[in-house]
Parts: C-alpha cells; structure tokens; sequence
C-alpha cells in the first residue's frame, strides 16, 4: 500500500472551523467513492495565521495507479474545486511502506 502526505495551508481569511467541518461531512464522507482509498484522515498541526502549513492529511491508497484513476472522478473533482476556495497544498510526498510495518493489537 502507498501514502500520499500534503501539507496544507488555509488561504487567507478562512476559518479553520469552516474547513475542519468541511473535511468531517464531506472529504471524509467521499472516500467510500474513491475506491483506491483505504485509509484518509487530515491533522490539524497550528491554527496560527503565519505557520508554514495549517494541517497534514495522509492518505493511504491501494496503487498509484489506481488513485490517479480516481482523481479523475466526478467525486474528487468536486473535492478539489471546494478545497481550492479554502486551502492549498504547500507540499507532497508519497512512497510505498516498508513492509509489514507495526500496528499495536487491541
């Protein structure tokens, strides 16, 4: 499995609470239409006006391949142009896990 980091920056004059409750009803609410995600959540890393960047989200996709299918999507599309009003990617990274990776046992 792949992940796909950005940091993200609010644009000028955009409430972080508009944004963070865009991403709780409607970013999060899409992924189960992007059927290349497996995983997805956003961080909130500072709320102050000058940080470098605002949040990160970590998205966790089957292929590389597959995510840029679904990117072309009606779905994602309408993600894109609603993040535009609200925010920008200042960075992005991605790369494959070194398998198996560890996850704690409930």
């Amino acid at each position: 499995m792949d992940v796909v980091i950005h940091r993200i920056r609010l644009r000028d004059g955009v409430d972080p609470a508009r944004f963070e409750a865009w991403v709780r009803e409607v970013d999060y609410a899409t992924c189960p239409r992007l059927p290349s995600v497996r995983a997805f959540g956003v961080h909130r890393v500072s709320t102050e006006r000058d940080a470098p960047f605002h949040y990160f989200e970590s998205i966790s996709v089957t292929t590389p391949d597959e995510f840029s299918r679904d990117m072309k999507t009606e779905a994602f599309q309408d993600l894109v142009a609603a993040f535009d009003t609200m925010a920008t990617v200042v960075d992005e990274m991605s790369g494959e896990l070194l398998e198996p990776g560890y996850q704690a046992r409930s």
